[in-house]
């Protein structure tokens, strides 16, 4: 078991405790983090530090189209399980686990749900590179890699960002080893792991402050009459939004605009309302690169689909993932 996952442990012994019931773990497994037998039935462990609104869907994205009975030999064991995230879990019959002993574990005879026990709270991501000014400078490094090539006085241009924020930002993402410098180049290392951090921090730290309103559409419409009248430089759709603006045959549930455009003249060109419960985002458009369509970068379309924990869009954000994000799996090592 790597020593980061030592909290398997804990929260197998709150278990144990809570349960009154024997449990043996068993680390030496190289395919999983652990594997857990009770009552002669095995658990294969996922160890994950949390899972919370803003990684959920990345946690379920690998069970999308698994059958129950697949589903059942897993357990998802984390320091930290927020509620809602819990019931997702729940809800998709995936079994869970986290430090504080409150679980959900379905398999053959065995059920076992406890809810309710106190732990301590998630510890958000406190590095630099990952605030606001890191991830505006990383959403420009992973969407336009030959950025990677430019002075930080250039970079520091294309991102409002200060040129002793991007030294530093750089610094620290070299100690994580997420960039390769040479004397010829810097390369991106380690992508997957830095696109997982950059969504959740992105969901967790800068998503929450660039909502600008949230509207409705004053009348039904569809979505085809409109679509359109998004231009790439000014107002871009997100989210499902942007889905339906390649797909055809997808309808979004929830709308969401990025712009910088006064709200009222959003409004008057979209046919909006105002409604605090409306189901169409307005944000503000906090990158400075061009875009190619009337889409949001592939990253945060994918951040804005993974982090609503609905199936249909997680299955959509894992072909952007694939194919915009990780085409052919070629990351840097």
């Amino acid at each position: 078991m790597n020593r980061n996952n030592d909290f398997i442990y804990d929260a197998v012994s709150k278990l144990e405790s809570l349960t009154q019931t024997h449990i043996e773990i068993d680390s030496k497994r190289k395919e999983y983090d652990a594997t857990l037998t009770i009552k002669e039935e095995r658990l294969n462990i996922i160890a994950k530090s949390a899972i919370r609104d803003s990684n959920i869907g990345m946690v379920l994205t690998p069970f999308v189209n698994k059958t129950n009975n697949e589903k059942a030999t897993i357990l998802l064991v984390a320091k930290y399980i927020s509620k809602s995230s819990a019931y997702l879990l729940k809800d998709n019959n995936l079994n869970y686990l986290d430090a504080s002993g409150n679980a959900f574990i379905k398999k053959d005879g065995i059920f076992i749900f406890i809810e309710g026990q106190k732990g301590d709270k998630y510890d958000k991501d406190h590095s630099r590179a990952f605030q606001e000014a890191g991830l505006k400078l990383m959403l420009l490094l992973l969407s336009k890699p030959e950025s990677l090539e430019c002075s930080y006085r250039e970079l520091s241009e294309k991102t409002d960002i200060s040129i002793g924020s991007v030294s530093n930002i750089f610094t620290e993402l070299e100690d994580l080893n997420f960039i390769l410098r040479t004397k010829q180049k810097r390369t991106i290392k380690n992508k997957k792991d830095l696109i997982e951090r950059w969504v959740i921090a992105y969901n967790d730290v800068l998503k929450p402050r660039i909502l600008r309103k949230r509207m409705k559409f004053s009348e039904y419409v569809d979505f085809k009459t409109v679509k359109n009248l998004a231009d790439k430089d000014n107002v871009v759709w997100g989210g499902e939004s942007a889905v339906s603006t390649l797909v055809n045959d997808f309808y979004p549930e929830n709308f969401m605009l990025y712009s910088n455009e006064e709200v009222g003249t959003l409004s008057q060109k979209f046919g909006l309302s105002a409604d605090p419960n409306g189901n169409v985002e307005i944000r503000e458009f906090f990158w400075k690169f061009n875009n190619e369509t009337i889409s949001a970068p592939p990253l945060v379309v994918y951040a804005d689909l993974i982090s609503s924990g609905f199936e249909r869009n997680i299955e959509i954000a894992k072909i952007i993932f694939e194919n915009e994000l990780l085409p052919n799996n070629k990351e840097s090592k």
